[in-house]
């Protein structure tokens, strides 16, 4: 059975307060934005792994994670580049029913999520829990194209999307943050777009 979970809300700018600060509404239009080259992942060979700080490490092919039940996110996403896009709709995975096969050890405070590029992301282990996250591979009642991340993807939708690593490949558990690739490059290690945490600093 589909677990749903409403947008996020928040104290927008200029009259529209679904709008973090600096943002602004697309109008439907999705931009596509990578640091890298857009692989093409199989879903015969695609894995994703939970490991690190676990008291079970595991890793579920895809046939494995499409038998898990599936939870959907309907909301809003946010871009560092300052834009902003409404009424979307994702499935996939709750990240906290793999955290719970996985059974995070007391010491873990942080995960550091890598995708199958080689691309990572840091994040605090409390902003991938509480319903807050997925592993999605569907968007709008389609497949997770490509250019998107797909075949699946990390959503994380109350950060900047650059922490909703495309193409993901599994989450490590850590007991300290490891900035990833764009935080090592100038970009807040956290990213909330209601505090315009673009880059380090803010």
């Amino acid at each position: 059975m589909a677990k749903f979970t409403r947008g996020f809300t928040g104290h927008g700018r200029g009259g529209d307060n679904r709008l973090p600060p600096g943002q602004y509404d697309t109008g439907g239009d999705w931009p596509v934005l990578t640091a890298e080259a857009t692989p093409r992942i199989s879903t015969d060979t695609w894995t994703f792994a939970i490991e690190g700080l676990v008291e079970q490490p595991v890793t579920w092919t895809w046939e494995e994670m499409q038998a898990l039940p599936h939870a959907t996110y309907e909301g809003a996403i946010h871009c560092v580049t300052t834009w902003s896009k409404f009424g979307m709709t994702f499935t996939g995975a709750s990240v906290d029913a793999l955290l719970d096969v996985a059974r995070p050890r007391p010491e873990a405070t942080h995960v550091l999520a890598f995708s199958h590029t080689g691309y990572t992301t840091n994040l605090p282990l409390a902003d991938v829990t509480g319903d807050k996250a997925w592993v999605a591979w569907e968007v709008d009642g389609e497949p997770l194209a490509a250019d998107h991340g797909g075949p699946a993807r990390l959503l994380v939708p109350h950060l900047y999307f650059w922490k909703s690593a495309k193409w993901v490949a599994g989450l490590r558990l850590l007991d300290h943050d490891e900035p990833g690739f764009w935080e090592q490059n100038g970009y807040h290690d956290r990213g909330d777009p209601w505090l315009e945490q673009r880059y380090q600093g803010d």
